[in-house]
């Protein structure tokens, strides 16, 4: 008897990279300018800034890296609090504990994932009169969809609080026409091997502060003293990005417009097979065409159908294919279990009824087929 075929995994979202990449990280190594800087981070820096609308970037190791050097040079330091979507990766609320802050979680939005508005007012007015020092919100773009930050920023500025945007996962995106990274004091995008574009591993910190970004560069080089020696007054951190990672990342950038399209034309697939089925709907359909579909989630509603989020993701894993429910919140880490938190229990329902699917730019038709295959038998249950 024949075994059945091994299906190769279908991954959430593999990197996206071929010849142009190939190319350019050979021109780098020809170059002579191997690590740990050099043109090239210098002219990724340039067009990043410009893509996304800011006067500065600074190339750093990880998005993760930009989101803790932006926090430091704001003030978030020990007997401070920053507060922070508890819908979200732990990257945004580790960074917060790196500076020696204390993260403080607002819940989200049900609608869209993200930080919810009208409870940050309520948060900040309660940590005012309480006395606490608030160094810093850090709204989150959850999934390709930047925040409301046309409510966000004048609720911040109302309690003199600045923002930090956390745009590890909307490059690309737009908020009321300007492009995600544009908001706030400072923001972080992550160039990790799962995102819209890739440097294998890095990040970017945008500003239109020349002396935020000045520092920044000056903290991720190991804040060394400007002497013919190695001389050191302050702790600083090895956080910037190599010549040959940028070179990658160039080339990604050459393709973002094309890679952010593969993404859409995913996302329009999955809304055109669950359009009109009951207890299914894509996360965020509604008025996403600004977001840049880097991951397109689905919400089950166990009452309508009667088949749970787990019960899709269990559907997925036999088939061979990646699937994964949305963000566990912060405040049901364990690593941050006591920790204050606002909630209204939307971000509980989101984690309990989402899953997100494969939306690489990289994965096939055929791979898109075999994602659509289970999600037509599963909704025909």
């Amino acid at each position: 008897m024949s075994m059945p075929p091994v299906l190769d995994r279908v991954l959430l979202s593999p990197p996206d990279v071929g010849a142009r990449e190939e190319e350019m990280v050979v021109a780098a190594v020809r170059s002579g300018w191997i690590a740990p800087l050099g043109p090239m981070v210098d002219e990724f820096e340039a067009r990043m800034a410009a893509r996304c609308g800011r006067g500065h970037a600074v190339a750093l190791s990880s998005g993760t890296a930009a989101l803790h050097l932006a926090l430091l040079e704001l003030g978030a330091g020990p007997g401070s609090v920053v507060v922070v979507p508890t819908l979200t990766f732990a990257a945004t609320a580790n960074a917060v504990v790196y500076t020696g802050a204390t993260p403080v979680f607002v819940d989200c939005d049900e609608r869209t994932g993200n930080l919810d508005p009208g409870l940050l007012d309520h948060a900040l007015e309660v940590l005012g009169k309480e006395g606490t020092r608030v160094a810093a919100v850090v709204p989150v773009d959850l999934l390709g969809r930047c925040a409301d930050y046309a409510a966000l920023l004048p609720i911040c500025a109302r309690f003199g609080v600045p923002v930090v945007a956390d745009a590890a996962e909307s490059l690309g995106a737009r908020s009321a026409g300007a492009p995600a990274g544009s908001p706030g004091a400072a923001a972080a995008l992550s160039f990790n091997g799962n995102k819209i574009m890739t440097t294998s591993g890095g990040g970017m910190l945008l500003t239109d502060d020349a002396g935020l970004a000045a520092r920044a560069r000056y903290l991720s080089t190991q804040a060394r003293q400007p002497a013919a020696h190695y001389e050191h007054t302050e702790i600083g951190y090895n956080y910037r990005l190599s010549n040959l990672l940028a070179a990658v990342g160039l080339a990604q950038l050459e393709r973002l417009d094309e890679m952010l399209g593969r993404r859409r034309a995913i996302r329009e697939t999955y809304a055109a097979l669950l359009a009109g089925v009951a207890g299914f709907e894509v996360f965020q359909r509604d008025g996403d065409a600004d977001d840049n579909c880097w991951l397109t989630a689905v919400v089950v509603d166990p009452e309508v159908t009667e088949r749970t989020a787990a019960d899709l993701v269990s559907a997925m894993d036999a088939a061979a294919v990646e699937s994964r429910p949305l963000w566990k919140p912060m405040h049901l880490q364990p690593v941050f279990a006591g920790s204050r938190v606002f909630a209204t229990g939307a971000a509980e329902r989101l984690f309990q009824r989402g899953v997100t699917l494969p939306s690489g730019s990289a994965l096939s038709a055929g791979q898109i087929g075999r994602v659509c295959a289970v999600l037509e038998e599963f909704t025909a249950d």
